[in-house]
């Protein structure tokens, strides 16, 4: 038996139209990728730079430098921490002449022998602190089908100096070109990293500032001194505002 168009259910045609939309998310294969995402090859011309064995000499002398400047009395790491050093100073060997840098996580596991985890943190780290900028990247499946058919692949990485560490190193250094769109990165990790040195102590504040250690200690050292002198003089009065006050009394 026929049914007319007038008396066709609309819970019908509304199953219809729900059993259309699964068919096609069924036949969506492609695998996701992260959101930031561009596609591998084609994206990393402008970003990629050229670095000379001095420069990745530096870069790794200053990031050692660094390490050891925000690394706090009693701590067993600094900002960055031992892992962060190990990664970094592969890095630095690993870059291409052409500036290319794309190992995957599994490989850098493999070759430190260290956890995802701790590899994943390490790369972090030296992005937060101005030692390494990625890009993340995808890539084709080959696979037919609806939807779109890539899949994440490994991240383009960029090795860079902060200005934190570039002090640090004083004379040592020459100059370490850093990439224009570097920069404005660069300037807001620059005053986070102001507002974690003015949380350390004296002696690690003078360290930032100062390449000598027996300059920075004894700059700490003065520091210190006055402080307690102004503590002192600050009790002193207090003590004599009070005693004033209970003479009135």
């Amino acid at each position: 038996m026929f049914r007319a168009i007038g008396d066709t259910n609309p819970a019908d045609l509304l199953g219809n139209v729900s059993d259309r939309r699964a068919s096609l998310r069924a036949q969506r294969t492609g695998q996701p990728v992260r959101r930031t995402s561009r596609p591998a090859g084609r994206c990393e011309g402008l970003f990629w730079r050229r670095i000379t064995a001095r420069e990745a000499g530096q870069i790794r002398l200053g990031a050692r430098k660094y390490e050891l400047a925000t690394k706090q009395a009693g701590a067993r790491n600094g900002a960055l921490g031992s892992v962060a050093l190990e990664v970094l100073d592969y890095l630095t060997r690993l870059i291409g002449k052409d500036g290319r840098l794309e190992p995957s996580l599994d490989y850098l596991m493999g070759k430190l022998r260290r956890s995802r985890d701790a590899v994943h943190r390490a790369l972090k780290a030296l992005r937060q602190h101005g030692f390494l900028d990625w890009l993340r990247r995808y890539v084709p499946t080959g696979n037919e089908g609806r939807g779109v058919q890539v899949q994440q692949t490994s991240n383009a990485y960029r090795l860079s100096l902060p200005e934190r560490a570039r002090r640090l190193l004083g004379r040592m250094i020459g100059d370490c070109p850093v990439p224009d769109d570097f920069a404005h990165a660069r300037e807001a990790q620059a005053a986070e990293i102001e507002q974690q040195i003015a949380a350390l102590p004296m002696r690690g504040q003078m360290r930032m500032k100062f390449e000598d250690g027996g300059i920075a200690a004894s700059m700490a050292v003065i520091w210190e001194g006055i402080q307690r002198k102004k503590e002192r003089e600050s009790a002193s009065r207090t003590e004599s505002m009070l005693n004033s006050f209970s003479k009135e009394i």
